[in-house]
């Protein structure tokens, strides 16, 4: 799907932007909104690209830059932060040999902290792209990303 079948799924309406955009991020390989997308979708909906960039960088869902297949986001909010975060980022970072921000070699990962994911209650927590995984471990986390690369054949 096409940028502008996105805009037209939408029928332009401003209002849903946010939508848009999160389609036209999933349309892409590596996880991200294109500037050549941005203009796309200025022209299209005759927005300026300012605004569209405005709105994007505003969610720590969006991105400018190319990233992995799979986007973990670690939850950093207050609950998840005194149950351990940290230390699950310490053991993603430690299995993907990455830092927060960072995208694996082959292209599979990318490395996110985000401020609340709203799980609190099973704290610490991260999520694999549209995944929550909570109760978390460095433990757990070794099996989550082993679980994953066997389902990629890597």
């Amino acid at each position: 799907m096409k940028v502008r079948e996105i805009v037209k799924k939408y029928k332009g309406k401003r209002e849903n932007l946010l939508q848009i955009l999160h389609e036209i991020q999933d349309l892409d390989a590596q996880n991200y909104i294109s500037q050549e997308n941005i203009f796309i979708l200025s022209e299209i909906m005759n927005i300026p690209v300012s605004d569209i960039t405005g709105t994007a960088s505003f969610y720590s869902m969006f991105s400018f830059q190319p990233r992995g297949k799979y986007i973990i986001r670690v939850c950093a909010s207050p609950p998840c932060h005194i149950m351990g975060a940290e230390t699950i980022f310490e053991a993603i970072s430690k299995e993907l040999k990455i830092n927060k921000g960072e995208t694996t070699s082959d292209g599979l990962f990318t490395l996110e902290e985000t401020s609340c994911l709203g799980i609190c209650a099973v704290a610490p927590a991260i999520m694999i792209n549209d995944t929550v995984y909570g109760y978390l471990t460095a433990e757990r986390i070794k099996e989550i990303i082993a679980q994953i690369r066997e389902e990629e054949g890597k």
